[in-house]
């Protein structure tokens, strides 16, 4: 009897020891902080060892301005982007490309001129000899004269490599003297074939169709890059542009 009192009283001491303890406002001793920081650490450790395939998904998303208006491809081919170009003197857009355009339009200047000073020498033997041996065989499935399509070639072709040397409306300019060029392929390519190409050597050193396919690339290149610094397009765009400058590469 005496022995069940006595393990009964122990029992009554330990549980009053640690309600105490936990007691609001009791004293807590280190031991009781210890034991509850590991416990913390210990979950928050097993928090953060989360895969990321566990975790929720964020998605961030820009509010969309109501009254922005979306801009149609026409705004695009007529609005201030039909301008727009690099306009610093830092690296490839510039440098290398400008003396390639202002050099190219020259030459296409060049190649307008047929028959006498500016373009459509009409009566001359230089622009009748274009219509015989060119227009008319290769190019007789157009509609009208061919006098008349020798004509818009060589206007094209003038006039398109003043605005292109220029830089003043530089894309279209160069997506019409593309068109010329692509012509000329056309021609050698039916005229001549494709001379061997890639590995063929051509016994009279004529590579015809090669040099208006590398015109059409620069043209291509400058439809899609603009004209690029000291140009009349950069100048206007800067005018008339509502966008911030922003610092190209």
């Amino acid at each position: 009897m005496s022995k069940k009192l006595f393990i009964a009283a122990v029992a009554l001491v330990l549980t009053s020891a640690g309600t105490t303890a936990f007691a609001p406002g009791a004293p807590r001793s280190n031991k009781n902080l210890h034991s509850i920081s590991s416990t913390t650490s210990c979950t928050h450790s097993t928090h953060s060892r989360v895969q990321p395939s566990q975790r929720p998904n964020v998605i961030l998303s820009m509010a969309k301005d109501p009254d922005a208006k979306k801009e149609t491809t026409w705004e695009r081919i007529t609005g201030p982007k039909l301008f727009k170009t690099v306009t610093n003197w830092e690296g490839i857009h510039s440098v290398p490309l400008v003396p390639l355009r202002i050099l190219t339009g020259l030459l296409m200047i060049h190649h307008g001129s047929e028959g006498g000073v500016g373009p459509a020498n009409i009566g001359t033997p230089e622009f009748q000899g274009f219509v015989d041996y060119i227009m008319k065989p290769y190019f007789g499935f157009l509609p009208g004269s061919p006098e008349f399509w020798a004509a818009i070639h060589d206007y094209a072709e003038f006039y398109g490599g003043i605005f292109f040397a220029l830089g003043f409306l530089t894309r279209p300019a160069a997506l019409s003297l593309m068109g010329t060029m692509l012509t000329a392929v056309y021609f050698h390519l039916s005229a001549v074939g494709s001379q061997g190409f890639p590995l063929g050597h051509v016994s009279n050193y004529s590579y015809d169709f090669e040099e208006p396919l590398l015109y059409s690339l620069i043209f291509l290149v400058f439809w899609f890059n603009g004209a690029g610094p000291l140009s009349v397009d950069s100048i206007i765009y800067k005018a008339i542009s509502n966008e911030e400058t922003e610092d190209e590469e």
